[in-house]
């Protein structure tokens, strides 16, 4: 009963961070038995802590290589951690609750409010539901698409193993893959199909449910929200410019982009934009790309997918917000209006707050690896901003990290799925409201 009582005494993100942390170390410990890897022998802790944070935080940085190092059981105890860790363990426990018609209580009401980054309550087991068919049924179209177009290369009941793992991988922003030897979709880079549809799939994991249930409802409202229209245009803009960028840069290295032809040079650019939002899945070799190119994917991935997805980052509409406000300020505005609608200052705080924290994260954990690992900043940057956006591409420092290093890393992942702010809230002491505002005070600016 006093366990039961502290239980209850725990706030929503307490309650998250709790239960993600569970998720983790459940993985963990079957990921170590003998029977998950192709060896025969026990994987050490720390590699299987690494490995069960990145599926968990559907991430995708690997120290062991899945395709080949994993066996079958290993496998599915990983994209199980993915599909798990990227609807969220509230959402799948929902998915039980729902199964056994056992009803949703108040509490469980508030927990997915905050595990889905919604202002109320109001329609969220029904925005549940939605989340549980919508993830079902593209999941499945990118398995069958992809199971099609590898059964030309192997065996149909490999064919359609790989199209299972892949499409729920994928969907779910992990970029884990099957191929072997850390070469991700590199095979396939003048692959139409298999570019399109991994990319479909990254695409409508990374724009969040709020979303596509407001686009499957634009019939019967005609009219979009806000967020849906901030999400879309922002998400929209970042493929777009990442794509001309990234095809610009690498147009004569003769490493990535200089030996395709045009179909492939603007379908690998495409790809190589669409997947630092999250998704960790390359065609090209990342560690040949400029150095341009490379801080570029940095700042793509720190800015990440969008709210209420399976994707990391500060969120697209975080970044928007900043911009609005950049904006505002420079034409002399007190507001910050999109689309007509003026945002209320709550709203530009929070996302000025996560953007400093997130910043904090990434600077400070690199300049500790920057002490311990033995490779140039911009590569240990690229690493930890993929580690924090839960994107997954790597220059090819992951599989020479120290103890330490898998140990910041998989913490990075960790805060990065959950957001900064939620760990703020889960770690922080619970303060009421303050009755009194001090007086206002001037300072100089710039």
């Amino acid at each position: 009963m006093l366990t039961k009582m502290k239980w209850f005494q725990l706030s929503p993100p307490q309650i998250l961070v709790m239960g993600f942390a569970a998720i983790i170390l459940i993985g963990t410990f079957l990921l170590m038995l003998p029977i998950s890897n192709t060896t025969g022998r026990p994987l050490n802790f720390i590699d299987a802590l690494f490995t069960s944070t990145s599926a968990t935080c559907v991430t995708g940085l690997v120290v062991k290589d899945t395709g080949t190092f994993f066996s079958t059981f290993g496998q599915v105890v990983i994209i199980v951690l993915i599909q798990v860790g990227g609807l969220g363990f509230m959402t799948m426990a929902t998915l039980f609750a729902l199964a056994f018609k056992r009803k949703i209580s108040l509490r469980d009401r508030l927990l997915l409010q905050e595990a889905m980054n919604q202002g109320s309550m109001e329609g969220i087991v029904r925005l549940i539901r939605k989340v549980l068919f919508y993830s079902l049924a593209i999941e499945s179209c990118g398995a069958i698409l992809l199971a099609f177009r590898w059964s030309f290369d192997m065996p149909i009941g490999r064919a359609i193993y790989y199209g299972i793992f892949h499409g729920i991988s994928m969907f779910n922003n992990a970029g884990f893959d099957l191929f072997g030897h850390f070469n991700s979709l590199t095979g396939y880079v003048y692959d139409p199909l298999v570019n399109f549809v991994v990319m479909f799939l990254i695409a409508s994991g990374g724009i969040g449910f709020i979303v596509m249930s407001d686009l499957v409802d634009f019939r019967k409202k005609r009219r979009l929200s806000l967020h849906t229209k901030v999400v879309l245009s922002m998400t929209g803009a970042l493929i777009i410019i990442g794509a001309i960028v990234i095809f610009i840069f690498e147009f004569t290295n003769p490493k990535t982009l200089g030996s395709l032809n045009w179909g492939g040079k603007i379908l690998a650019s495409f790809f190589q934009s669409v997947s630092p939002r999250t998704a960790g899945a390359n065609t090209i070799d990342l560690g040949a790309m400029r150095q341009a190119s490379q801080f570029f994917i940095v700042i793509l991935m720190f800015i990440g997918a969008s709210p209420g997805s399976t994707g990391g980052g500060i969120k697209t509409t975080t970044f928007t917000i900043m911009i609005g406000a950049v904006i505002a300020m420079i034409r002399g505005k007190e507001d910050i209006v999109l689309y007509r609608y003026r945002l209320p200052q709550e709203r530009i705080f929070k996302a000025l707050t996560i953007t400093f924290l997130a910043l904090l994260l990434v600077v400070g954990v690199s300049m500790v690896l920057s002490t311990t690992e033995d490779s140039s900043f911009l590569m240990i940057l690229y690493e930890t901003t993929s580690a924090f956006g839960t994107v997954g591409l790597t220059m090819g420092l992951t599989t020479h990290l120290t103890v330490i290093g898998k140990i910041l890393i998989s913490l990075t992942m960790f805060a990065g799925r959950l957001g900064p702010l939620t760990l703020g809230y889960a770690l922080g002491p619970k303060k009421g409201k303050e009755l009194y505002r001090h007086p206002e005070g001037k300072i100089i600016i710039g």
